[in-house]
């Protein structure tokens, strides 16, 4: 009976942590979009309207506005691979090393050492080309490269601590190398294409 007990206390909590931080942070963006419509002037639809007709515009007229919004898809994409809606752990610390290829330890083929690569291409990608109009940036190679993978580590390694102390995943060394090379090859690509426009 109390094994019973304990095993519904813990799905139930279960349940309520995986959706929380997501339906925090949804919480917190739709009253920025009430808050947003305060501007307009008519019914809720009307104001919903002339809002979804203004971002419309922007998206359209503004580059800095569509970079934001490319940058924010993926960070969105990163927070819900590595933090939002994952389970919980009872030992973060059990498999430190991680995976380096693409078997498991049991001989499974696995995606995983692609997926972390992959994941932070487009970010890294993105968030060049978001400073690139907010401040002024220098296109060295080294500078791209050097800032890319120091931004990629430290984004990384934050994401692997809050899995940590969350216990939502196990902290894995090979996430954070994949992902800085990931940033890297992001960094890279960015680099190039820069490269390419100016000529």
């Amino acid at each position: 009976m109390l094994e019973t007990i304990r095993k519904i206390i813990s799905n139930v909590l279960q349940a309520i942590y995986q959706p929380f931080f997501f339906a925090l942070i949804l919480s917190i963006l739709v009253l920025f979009f009430v808050m947003f419509l305060d501007k307009y002037q008519g019914t809720t639809m009307d104001k919903i309207k002339a809002a979804a007709g203004d971002w419309k515009d922007r998206f359209i007229g503004k580059v800095q506005f569509r970079r934001g919004f490319y940058l924010t898809f993926c960070a969105v994409m990163v927070l819900f691979k590595t933090l939002l809606n994952r389970n919980i752990w009872a030992n973060p610390f059990s498999d430190v090393i991680g995976l380096w290829g693409l078997y498991d330890k049991d001989g499974n083929f696995t995606t995983e050492i692609i997926e972390n690569t992959l994941l932070f291409v487009p970010l890294i990608f993105f968030l060049f080309f978001f400073w690139e109009t907010t401040e002024r940036k220098t296109t060295s190679f080294l500078h791209v490269i050097g800032k890319g993978v120091v931004v990629t580590f430290a984004i990384s390694f934050t994401i692997e601590m809050l899995q940590l102390f969350l216990r939502i995943g196990t902290w894995q060394l090979s996430d954070l190398c994949f992902n800085t090379l990931g940033g890297l090859i992001g960094a890279l690509i960015y680099w190039i294409t820069a490269k390419l426009r100016k000529k």
